[in-house]
C-alpha cells in the first residue's frame, strides 16, 4: 500500500495510492461527501460495510453528506434509503441534484414544462410554481432520465431530441449520470440523453455532480451540522465514477476517494474481481483525472 499523498495527484498520472480500509485515512479529514449509488447500494441491496463505515466515521466526530445525482429531493432518497435498510447513522444529511434541479424550475417560475423521464420522479415538482405540459407546448425540458430505462436506450429519443434542438429549448438535465448501477446491470441515466442533446446542437443545464452547485449546497449542510464551515483541504470526496465524483471533487478543490467495485469495475478491477494498485494505476494512465486515493469497495 502506497504512502497517500495530502493533494490530489496531476491529470491523467495515472499514480493512486489504494488502500484496504477507510480508517487509513480518517485522520486527514472532518467530512466526507459521499456518493450513494455503487457505494451505499446497488440500486436493490444497501451494502452493510460501507453503512458501517460511515457510521464509523461519524462516531469519531466526523461529518457524513450524502451527495447524489438522483433526480428527487433529497427526502425521497431518505426513504429509498430506508426501504433498502441501509444504516440510518450513516450519515447527517443528503443532497441531491434533485434539490439543485428544483431551483432550476423555481427560477422559471409558472412557465410549461415537459417532463422527459419516469412518473416516479414526479416529485421533483412538487410544491413549485410550475405547469407540466407536452413537449409541443413546452417552453422547457426537464430530464430526469428514460422513460422505461428498462428497455430503452438513447437512441430511442433521437426524434424528439431533434424536436427539442430546433426549438432552441433548455434542457435542466436532473441527473448529469451516463449510466448508473441496477443491480449486476447498467441502466441508462438523464444524462446520456443529456449527451445526445448537446449532440444534435440542443442547450443543456446539469444540476448535479461534477457541477458546482451541488457541492456547495454539500458544504453548506456540512457547515449547518458542524456549526462552521469545513476547511475545504480537509474534505474528501467518495465516488465510483470518475466522470462525476472524482472529476466534481477536483473541481471544488476536494481530495477523493474513488471506489472500484461500482461502474467502473470492469476496467479497474482483475478477472477475479480485486483491486491491484499496478492495473488500477495502468488504466488511470490512460484517464483525464487521477484520485487522491482509491479502494476497492467502502468498507472501514
Amino acid at each position: 500500500m502506497s504512502d497517500i499523498s495530502s493533494s490530489a495527484p496531476s491529470a491523467g498520472d495515472g499514480a493512486v495510492a489504494v488502500i484496504s480500509g477507510l480508517q487509513a485515512v480518517t485522520d486527514r479529514y472532518d467530512v466526507l461527501l459521499c456518493d450513494v449509488w455503487g457505494v451505499l447500494h446497488d440500486g436493490l441491496t444497501a451494502f452493510p460495510e460501507a453503512g458501517d463505515a460511515l457510521a464509523r466515521f461519524r462516531a469519531q466526530g466526523g461529518t457524513v453528506v450524502l451527495i447524489t445525482n438522483a433526480p428527487r429531493p433529497h427526502g425521497e432518497v431518505r426513504v429509498m434509503l430506508e426501504r433498502l435498510r441501509a444504516r440510518p447513522d450513516a450519515f447527517d444529511a443528503i443532497v441531491t441534484s434533485g434539490d439543485v434541479t428544483r431551483g432550476e424550475i423555481a427560477a422559471r417560475r409558472g412557465l410549461p414544462v415537459w417532463h422527459l423521464g419516469p412518473d416516479r420522479d414526479l416529485p421533483v415538482f412538487d410544491g413549485l410554481d410550475v405547469s407540466l405540459s407536452t413537449l409541443d407546448d413546452a417552453a422547457y425540458v426537464v430530464c430526469t432520465g428514460l422513460f422505461d430505462d428498462d428497455r430503452e436506450t438513447p437512441a430511442d429519443y433521437a426524434g424528439r431530441l431533434d424536436i427539442m434542438a430546433e426549438r432552441r429549448m433548455t434542457m435542466v438535465c436532473a441527473n448529469p449520470d451516463l449510466v448508473v448501477e441496477r443491480g449486476s446491470d447498467l441502466i441508462y441515466c438523464a444524462g446520456s440523453l443529456a449527451a445526445a442533446y448537446e449532440a444534435a446542437g440542443g442547450r443543456t443545464i446539469y444540476a448535479g455532480k461534477p457541477y458546482g452547485p451541488i457541492y456547495t449546497r454539500a458544504v453548506e449542510s456540512a457547515a449547518a451540522v458542524r456549526g462552521a464551515a469545513p476547511d475545504t483541504r480537509r474534505v474528501l470526496a467518495i465516488g465510483d465514477a470518475l466522470r462525476t465524483d472524482i472529476a466534481g471533487a477536483r473541481q471544488a478543490g476536494f481530495d477523493s476517494l474513488f471506489v472500484a467495485r461500482g461502474i467502473h469495475a470492469a476496467e479497474a478491477l482483475d478477472g477475479e474481481g480485486r483491486l491491484e494498485e499496478r492495473r488500477l494505476s495502468a488504466w488511470l494512465a490512460d484517464q483525464p483525472l487521477t484520485p487522491t486515493v482509491a479502494i476497492e469497495r467502502l468498507v472501514w
